[in-house]
């Protein structure tokens, strides 16, 4: 008899352990078959406060597709987003090209500010030097001149500008200049004392009145010439 008992222990111990394993994945099943059904639970209440949402954006993008419906066709959106998927590279490359001005930007900032602080207070110095007002009182001549000649005027100018320039060349001379500022020195401020013939005629023993006069004469005959 205890030898049949001691033989029963192995298969008895077999079964426990058969038992043990069957209760473990009874558990992990029981266990699995709650999450389960919590995400189920989960899923049906995602759906149902998803679903008034849908509801309503659909209604909405029904709505405005309506009102856009004379201009633009289902087919129409479908081509477009084709066209966009197609150009997805080249959205990417845009992209990178405006995170890459950003950077600059960033970058650059600074300097920029730098450089427009500057600037404004160059422009403030010339504004106190008179530069702005000078350059006002030019623009005003520019127009008196542009409005008082004439397209054939401003064309006879163009084809004698060499001859104008040449002219002004030569009268800015240093001599030239200072003698017609000692000629309108002259006129403005001095007044002849005598203008009789004879104290005229005693002048001319002043070798500066001859030499004056004869280069009138000159500039007479010059002009008779001509």
């Amino acid at each position: 008899m205890m030898t049949q008992t001691l033989t029963m222990d192995p298969a008895l111990e077999a079964l426990n352990d058969k038992l043990d394993r069957l209760a473990t994945q009874v558990t992990f099943l029981t266990e699995e078959a709650q999450r389960q059904k919590r995400r189920q639970q989960e899923w049906d209440e995602l759906k149902h406060d998803l679903m008034p949402m849908a509801n309503e954006g659909y209604l909405l993008l029904a709505e405005q597709l309506r009102e856009v419906e004379q201009f633009a066709q289902l087919e129409d959106l479908l081509r477009l987003g084709k066209r966009l998927l197609r150009n997805t590279r080249n959205f990417e490359q845009m992209l990178d090209q405006l995170e890459g001005l950003m950077d600059l930007w960033q970058d650059a900032g600074p300097l920029s500010k730098d450089a427009f602080l500057s600037a404004m207070t160059q422009l403030a110095e010339l504004e106190q030097k008179g530069y702005f007002v000078f350059l006002k009182g030019g623009l005003d001549i520019a127009d008196r001149i542009v409005t008082s000649f004439s397209e054939e005027d401003v064309r006879q100018l163009g084809e004698n500008i060499v001859l104008i320039l040449q002219t002004v060349k030569e009268m800015t001379q240093p001599d030239i200049m200072t003698m017609l500022s000692n000629t309108a020195h002259v006129v403005k401020d001095e007044e002849p004392i005598n203008t009789s013939l004879l104290s005229i005629v005693r002048q001319l023993n002043d070798p500066a009145v001859r030499k004056g006069l004869a280069k009138t004469l000159q500039v007479l005959k010059s002009v008779a010439d001509k």
